[in-house]
Protein backbone atom coordinates (compact mmCIF):
# COMPACT_ATOMS: atom_id res chain seq x y z
CA UNK A 1 0.00 0.00 0.00
CA UNK A 2 1.40 3.73 -0.73
CA UNK A 3 0.93 6.05 1.95
CA UNK A 4 -2.62 7.24 1.16
CA UNK A 5 -3.82 3.58 1.00
CA UNK A 6 -2.36 2.80 4.71
CA UNK A 7 -3.86 6.06 5.91
CA UNK A 8 -7.07 5.70 4.84
CA UNK A 9 -7.02 1.82 6.41
CA UNK A 10 -6.36 3.27 9.42
CA UNK A 11 -9.24 5.40 9.89
CA UNK A 12 -11.79 3.52 8.03
CA UNK A 13 -14.64 5.03 9.97
CA UNK A 14 -13.66 8.42 8.99
CA UNK A 15 -13.39 8.01 5.66
CA UNK A 16 -16.80 6.13 5.26
CA UNK A 17 -18.27 8.94 6.92
CA UNK A 18 -17.30 11.20 3.96
CA UNK A 19 -17.31 8.79 0.92
CA UNK A 20 -20.69 7.19 1.79
CA UNK A 21 -22.44 10.68 3.04
CA UNK A 22 -25.70 11.00 1.86
CA UNK A 23 -24.86 14.25 -0.05
CA UNK A 24 -22.86 12.12 -1.96
CA UNK A 25 -25.12 9.22 -2.67
CA UNK A 26 -27.71 12.45 -4.14
CA UNK A 27 -25.05 13.40 -6.42
CA UNK A 28 -24.83 10.28 -7.80
CA UNK A 29 -28.60 9.31 -8.02
CA UNK A 30 -29.57 12.82 -8.94
CA UNK A 31 -31.85 13.40 -6.13
CA UNK A 32 -29.98 16.06 -4.15
CA UNK A 33 -31.99 18.95 -3.91
CA UNK A 34 -31.17 21.59 -6.10
CA UNK A 35 -30.49 23.97 -2.62
CA UNK A 36 -28.27 21.86 -1.22
CA UNK A 37 -26.20 21.81 -4.16
CA UNK A 38 -25.95 25.56 -4.54
CA UNK A 39 -25.56 26.31 -1.18
CA UNK A 40 -22.53 23.77 -1.22
CA UNK A 41 -21.37 24.96 -3.97
CA UNK A 42 -20.96 28.22 -3.13
CA UNK A 43 -19.46 27.64 -0.10
CA UNK A 44 -16.94 24.94 -1.92
CA UNK A 45 -15.95 28.31 -3.69
CA UNK A 46 -14.75 29.85 -0.76
CA UNK A 47 -13.11 26.96 0.32
CA UNK A 48 -10.88 26.57 -2.98
CA UNK A 49 -10.06 30.13 -2.12
CA UNK A 50 -8.47 29.29 1.81
CA UNK A 51 -7.08 25.62 -0.31
CA UNK A 52 -5.35 27.53 -2.84
CA UNK A 53 -3.58 29.95 0.15
CA UNK A 54 -2.26 26.09 1.19
CA UNK A 55 -1.35 25.36 -1.77
CA UNK A 56 0.86 28.35 -1.79
CA UNK A 57 2.34 27.77 1.59
CA UNK A 58 2.93 24.76 0.81
CA UNK A 59 5.47 26.20 -2.14
CA UNK A 60 6.55 28.57 0.43
CA UNK A 61 7.45 25.30 2.85
CA UNK A 62 8.98 23.43 0.21
CA UNK A 63 12.47 22.26 1.00
CA UNK A 64 13.42 21.17 -3.01
CA UNK A 65 12.01 22.97 -6.05
CA UNK A 66 10.47 19.04 -6.88
CA UNK A 67 8.23 20.03 -3.63
CA UNK A 68 7.45 23.46 -5.30
CA UNK A 69 6.51 22.87 -8.05
CA UNK A 70 3.93 20.03 -7.15
CA UNK A 71 2.55 22.40 -4.83
CA UNK A 72 2.03 25.08 -7.65
CA UNK A 73 0.56 21.81 -9.94
CA UNK A 74 -1.98 21.59 -7.00
CA UNK A 75 -2.06 25.46 -7.07
CA UNK A 76 -3.04 25.79 -10.49
CA UNK A 77 -5.39 22.86 -10.60
CA UNK A 78 -7.72 25.14 -7.96
CA UNK A 79 -6.96 28.28 -9.97
CA UNK A 80 -7.81 27.25 -13.43
CA UNK A 81 -9.64 23.73 -13.60
CA UNK A 82 -11.96 23.91 -10.22
CA UNK A 83 -13.03 27.50 -9.97
CA UNK A 84 -13.76 27.14 -13.34
CA UNK A 85 -16.25 24.92 -12.60
CA UNK A 86 -17.61 26.81 -9.85
CA UNK A 87 -18.11 29.66 -11.29
CA UNK A 88 -19.62 28.37 -14.62
CA UNK A 89 -21.81 26.52 -12.85
CA UNK A 90 -22.96 29.17 -10.14
CA UNK A 91 -22.92 31.67 -13.04
CA UNK A 92 -26.07 29.52 -14.32
CA UNK A 93 -28.09 30.43 -11.23
CA UNK A 94 -26.88 34.37 -11.76
CA UNK A 95 -24.29 34.32 -9.60
CA UNK A 96 -21.37 36.32 -10.46
CA UNK A 97 -17.95 35.32 -9.12
CA UNK A 98 -18.09 38.82 -7.27
CA UNK A 99 -21.42 37.54 -5.96
CA UNK A 100 -19.36 34.21 -4.46
CA UNK A 101 -16.53 35.95 -3.17
CA UNK A 102 -18.88 38.46 -1.03
CA UNK A 103 -20.88 35.98 0.39
CA UNK A 104 -19.69 34.84 4.06
CA UNK A 105 -17.95 31.92 5.23
CA UNK A 106 -20.27 29.04 6.53
CA UNK A 107 -18.84 27.59 9.83
CA UNK A 108 -17.62 23.79 8.58
CA UNK A 109 -16.01 26.04 5.79
CA UNK A 110 -13.82 28.30 8.37
CA UNK A 111 -13.48 25.04 10.51
CA UNK A 112 -12.04 22.68 7.88
CA UNK A 113 -9.82 25.30 5.72
CA UNK A 114 -8.37 26.76 9.08
CA UNK A 115 -7.83 23.30 10.63
CA UNK A 116 -5.45 22.19 7.19
CA UNK A 117 -3.95 26.12 7.46
CA UNK A 118 -2.74 25.48 10.51
CA UNK A 119 -1.47 22.00 10.37
CA UNK A 120 0.44 23.09 7.62
CA UNK A 121 1.45 26.50 9.37
CA UNK A 122 2.81 24.51 12.90
CA UNK A 123 3.61 21.45 11.04
CA UNK A 124 5.71 20.14 8.31
CA UNK A 125 5.53 19.48 4.36
CA UNK A 126 4.05 15.77 5.36
CA UNK A 127 1.73 16.95 7.43
CA UNK A 128 0.56 20.00 4.93
CA UNK A 129 -0.29 17.33 2.58
CA UNK A 130 -1.68 14.67 4.74
CA UNK A 131 -4.28 17.07 5.96
CA UNK A 132 -4.71 17.97 1.98
CA UNK A 133 -5.26 14.70 1.04
CA UNK A 134 -9.01 13.37 1.46
CA UNK A 135 -10.32 16.30 -0.26
CA UNK A 136 -7.66 15.79 -3.54
CA UNK A 137 -7.69 12.25 -3.95
CA UNK A 138 -11.18 11.76 -2.23
CA UNK A 139 -12.88 13.86 -4.75
CA UNK A 140 -11.37 12.23 -7.89
CA UNK A 141 -12.31 8.28 -6.04
CA UNK A 142 -15.99 9.59 -4.88
CA UNK A 143 -16.55 11.39 -8.71
CA UNK A 144 -15.07 7.92 -10.13
CA UNK A 145 -17.28 5.45 -8.05
CA UNK A 146 -19.88 7.64 -9.44
CA UNK A 147 -19.92 8.13 -12.53
CA UNK A 148 -19.74 4.14 -12.59
CA UNK A 149 -22.91 3.89 -11.94
CA UNK A 150 -25.70 3.39 -14.20
CA UNK A 151 -27.48 6.86 -15.15
CA UNK A 152 -24.82 8.93 -12.92
CA UNK A 153 -23.72 10.83 -16.10
CA UNK A 154 -26.90 10.75 -17.78
CA UNK A 155 -29.03 13.89 -19.41
CA UNK A 156 -31.40 12.97 -16.25
CA UNK A 157 -28.80 13.66 -13.21
CA UNK A 158 -28.32 17.15 -13.12
CA UNK A 159 -24.88 16.92 -11.53
CA UNK A 160 -24.05 15.32 -14.39
CA UNK A 161 -21.30 17.80 -14.88
CA UNK A 162 -19.44 17.67 -11.46
CA UNK A 163 -19.24 14.18 -11.77
CA UNK A 164 -17.40 14.37 -14.71
CA UNK A 165 -15.22 17.01 -14.33
CA UNK A 166 -13.77 15.32 -11.01
CA UNK A 167 -14.16 11.56 -12.95
CA UNK A 168 -12.20 13.07 -15.56
CA UNK A 169 -9.01 12.44 -16.76
CA UNK A 170 -7.34 15.82 -15.66
CA UNK A 171 -8.10 15.66 -12.34
CA UNK A 172 -7.51 12.29 -11.97
CA UNK A 173 -3.99 13.05 -13.00
CA UNK A 174 -4.00 15.90 -9.85
CA UNK A 175 -5.35 12.81 -7.39
CA UNK A 176 -2.36 10.70 -8.96
CA UNK A 177 0.31 12.89 -8.22
CA UNK A 178 -1.03 14.10 -4.86
CA UNK A 179 -0.35 10.21 -3.74
CA UNK A 180 2.60 10.22 -5.54
CA UNK A 181 3.64 13.60 -3.47
CA UNK A 182 2.87 11.99 -0.30
CA UNK A 183 4.97 9.00 -1.13
CA UNK A 184 8.18 11.00 -1.93
CA UNK A 185 7.49 13.23 1.21
CA UNK A 186 6.98 10.13 3.31
CA UNK A 187 10.53 8.60 2.44
CA UNK A 188 11.79 11.83 3.27
CA UNK A 189 10.69 12.76 6.26
CA UNK A 190 8.39 9.75 8.25
CA UNK A 191 9.14 7.42 10.56
CA UNK A 192 6.91 4.57 11.79
CA UNK A 193 7.00 6.20 15.30
CA UNK A 194 5.20 9.19 13.70
CA UNK A 195 2.76 7.36 11.47
CA UNK A 196 0.06 7.60 14.06
CA UNK A 197 0.20 11.56 14.28
CA UNK A 198 -0.42 11.64 10.15
CA UNK A 199 -3.39 8.92 10.56
CA UNK A 200 -4.82 11.87 13.11
CA UNK A 201 -4.19 14.36 10.92
CA UNK A 202 -6.21 12.40 7.88
CA UNK A 203 -8.92 11.49 10.34
CA UNK A 204 -9.79 14.90 11.40
CA UNK A 205 -9.82 15.82 7.76
CA UNK A 206 -11.92 13.52 6.44
CA UNK A 207 -13.96 14.09 9.46
CA UNK A 208 -14.53 17.88 7.89
CA UNK A 209 -15.15 16.92 4.99
CA UNK A 210 -17.83 14.97 6.17
CA UNK A 211 -19.25 17.71 8.13
CA UNK A 212 -18.69 20.27 5.03
CA UNK A 213 -21.37 18.09 3.09
CA UNK A 214 -23.67 17.90 6.35
CA UNK A 215 -23.33 21.61 5.46
CA UNK A 216 -24.80 21.50 2.16
CA UNK A 217 -28.02 19.50 3.48
CA UNK A 218 -28.41 22.19 6.76
CA UNK A 219 -30.12 24.68 3.85
CA UNK A 220 -32.86 22.00 3.92
CA UNK A 221 -33.34 22.11 7.71
CA UNK A 222 -32.28 18.72 8.01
Amino acid sequence: MDLFDRLRAARPDDWRAYVAHPFVEGLGSGTLPAAAFQSYLVQDYLFLVQFARAYALAVYKGRTLEDMRAAHAGLKAILDVEMDLHVRLCGRWGLSPRDLERTPEARATTAYTRYVLDTGLRGDLLDLHVALAPCVVGYAEIAAALAARPGALSESNPYREWIAEYAGEPYREVAVAARATLDRLAARAMTEARFEDLASIFGQASRLEADFWSQGLEVLGG
